[in-house]
């Protein structure tokens, strides 16, 4: 649970710095393929459902509240192996930051921008990259735990 409340303070103060920085108006170039931006998401990730009204948000931040709490109970009351509760840790963490942004703003703040040339990764955040995270080491463990199992 420690994981989760750093991933969530981490992305928090982070997205608190961007918001009060000029990045909307001016983004600041880092490497050739990396830069600092404010997009503004009001959708899922990759702005699935963005511009699709208020229901889609209410939709949001439900799913996301039963995500985090599913997870939460998950890590508490099982105790799985340590890679399977990094990985919903992680989730955990950045489900709740992004969940705060739904609640308190109505978007998500998004601000790390890579690219090669014109194209350009969907913009992301802290918590957008502690769920990818998260999901893939959930992934390896179901994927590992079943084949030990098969052995």
């Amino acid at each position: 649970m420690a994981v989760a409340a750093i991933v969530f303070v981490l992305d928090a103060v982070s997205k608190q710095i961007v918001l009060a920085s000029s990045l909307a108006e001016e983004p600041v170039r880092i490497l050739p393929f990396f830069r600092l931006v404010l997009v503004e998401n009001t959708g899922a990730a990759f702005g699935l459902l963005a511009n699709s009204g208020p229901a889609a948000r209410i939709f949001l931040i439900c799913v996301s509240i039963a995500v985090a709490a599913a997870l939460a109970l998950h890590l508490w009351l099982s105790q799985p192996p340590k890679q399977e509760a990094l990985g919903c840790a992680l989730v955990l963490g950045g489900a709740a930051g992004n969940l705060a942004d739904r609640i308190l703003r109505g978007k998500v703040a998004d601000f790390l921008d890579f690219h090669i040339k014109q194209w350009h990764w969907p913009a992301f955040n802290i918590a957008d990259s502690a769920i990818t995270i998260g999901a893939t080491l959930l992934i390896f463990s179901i994927l590992f735990q079943n084949k030990s199992k098969m052995l």
